[in-house]
């Protein structure tokens, strides 16, 4: 790694340290920009990640989709194109050297953006295109870290400064993220036709529909494709069959409900959309390690001895 780039992640480290006092991730003044430390190795977070930027400059984390692996440390980012359940888990960190990172939501229409007021425009052939993974990880450049150093800094400036500079810095980073050599899934998902373009669509529909019946025939449809094709291109998108996908929803808002409100699991399975709670237990066991009840008591013991050592 050459000097002057890892001053930059230096840069980028004094910048986050100065902003994060406590563990966890630390939203901002700046929109949609929040911040990330950890000083210890954590059990798997289990959530939606909406589409986003996250860049790593202290410790390593790896993420969860489907069953495929992705993992970053210093001078690597990963990008997710639309929203996707996965999960998280910090790797390496370490009082001494915590975890650090910063991360950085975006919306279709912000890559739309940027891909028509440059050279970035797609021709006629890319709707034809393989369909990317909607998630994937890349090496940073220096031109790439620089934009974001100069974003992270506005945190350091006044309000004239962050209404102004900051949507100029995102879009800059956004430019450098869509000529980077996996830009190409970025672009996919902002351009209106192609098949992620589709899929996210229909997740976005998933999303806000969570507790209805899925029918297959009727996601298909609402992306203009055969059954076949859809479950093709969904998986090559998300990494998971439809059915695999809309249970991973239902369970994470599931876990959500009985962590926030006073339901039991039967009622929580119901809002979800299960039928049968003898299955919604089953299934939950296996993606969280435990039934519902007793992930519930181990979770809010965390939280308890969490906020006893702050």
């Amino acid at each position: 790694m050459s000097k002057p780039f890892q001053q930059q992640l230096d840069e980028l480290a004094r910048l986050i340290h100065q902003h994060t006092v406590n563990e966890g991730v630390h939203s901002t003044e700046l929109p949609s920009l929040s911040l990330i430390r950890e000083s210890d190795i954590t059990e798997p977070i289990f959530r939606l990640n909406e589409a986003s930027f996250c860049i790593v400059v202290q410790g390593q984390k790896e993420m969860l989709l489907g069953q495929e692996r992705f993992q970053y440390g210093p001078g690597s980012y990963i990008v997710a194109t639309m929203d996707l359940p996965v999960s998280g888990q910090v790797i390496e960190a370490s009082p001494v050297t915590p975890y650090l990172a910063l991360k950085l939501e975006f919306t279709g229409s912000e890559i739309l953006e940027v891909i028509q007021h440059t050279r970035l425009s797609p021709n006629s052939n890319d709707t034809n295109d393989a369909t990317r993974r909607a998630m994937y990880v890349s090496k940073t450049s220096s031109e790439l870290l620089n934009a974001v150093i100069r974003l992270a800094q506005l945190l350091e400036g006044d309000a004239e400064d962050i209404f102004i500079l900051f949507p100029l810095f995102k879009k800059e980073i956004l430019y450098r993220v869509l000529k980077g050599p996996q830009g190409s899934a970025l672009k996919q998902m902002a351009q209106e036709g192609s098949h992620a373009y589709r899929i996210r669509n229909v997740i976005e529909h998933m999303v806000t529909h969570v507790s209805r019946p899925v029918r297959i025939e009727e996601l298909a449809e609402l992306a203009n494709m055969s059954q076949a094709s859809f479950h093709r291109h969904f998986k090559a998108v998300t990494a998971m069959s439809p059915l695999q996908f809309i249970k991973q929803l239902r369970l994470q808002e599931a876990r959500r409900l009985l962590m926030s409100q006073a339901v039991d699991a039967s009622e929580a399975a119901y809002q979800v959309g299960y039928e049968s709670p003898s299955q919604f237990s089953r299934e939950y066991s296996r993606m969280f390690g435990c039934p519902p009840m007793e992930d519930m008591k181990r979770l809010r013991g965390r939280l308890t001895d969490f906020i006893s050592r702050k």
